[in-house]
C-alpha cells in the first residue's frame, strides 16, 4: 500500500490509546495509528519509513494552514498519488522539499484533488505540532 519497509522483526511493537486514538508503539515511539480497522504511518512514522504512495503534495501557500491542522483543500493540492481513493488514509507533504506536514483521509480521489478548484481534498487528523508528535519529540 505504501510501498516502504517499516519495523523489523526485532523492534518491539505495541498498540496503545491517547485519548480517542489508537496508536502504533514501534521501539518506544509512536510510528503509526489506525484509522477506523487500518494501520496507517504517523508523520513520525512516515519520516521514519519515507512512504512512496499515498500521498497529496501541497503548494506554499498551503503549509502554514496544514501546518497548523487545517484540512486540506483542493485548490491548494498541485499534485497526488492516483491510486488514493475517497475514505483512503493519505500523507500531505509540501512542494519545496517534500516533507509530510499532515495525515489524514481522502475525501476525494487523488486525481479529483488536483483537478478540483474547491472543495476539501482531505480531513487533517495529524499535523506537525500536535499532540502526538509533541509526545514523541
Amino acid at each position: 500500500m505504501l510501498d516502504c519497509s517499516v519495523f523489523s522483526e526485532d523492534q518491539p511493537v505495541e498498540t496503545g490509546e491517547i485519548g480517542d486514538l489508537r496508536v502504533i508503539i514501534v521501539a518506544g515511539r509512536i510510528m503509526g495509528f489506525f484509522v477506523e480497522d487500518t494501520p496507517f504511518l504517523s508523520l513520525r512514522g512516515v519520516l521514519e519509513y519515507n512512504p512512496r504512495n499515498l500521498y497529496a503534495v501541497v503548494d506554499s501557500g498551503a503549509v502554514p494552514y496544514v501546518y497548523n491542522g487545517a484540512d486540506i483543500m483542493a485548490p491548494g493540492v498541485i499534485a497526488a498519488d492516483e491510486r488514493i481513493k475517497k475514505g483512503d488514509p493519505l500523507w500531505i507533504k509540501e512542494e519545496k522539499y517534500g516533507k509530510p506536514l499532515a495525515v489524514g483521509i481522502a475525501l476525494m480521489d487523488g486525481a479529483e484533488m488536483v483537478a478540483a478548484k474547491s472543495g476539501k481534498a482531505a480531513k487533517s487528523l495529524l499535523h506537525v505540532g500536535d499532540k502526538i508528535w509533541e509526545l514523541d519529540e
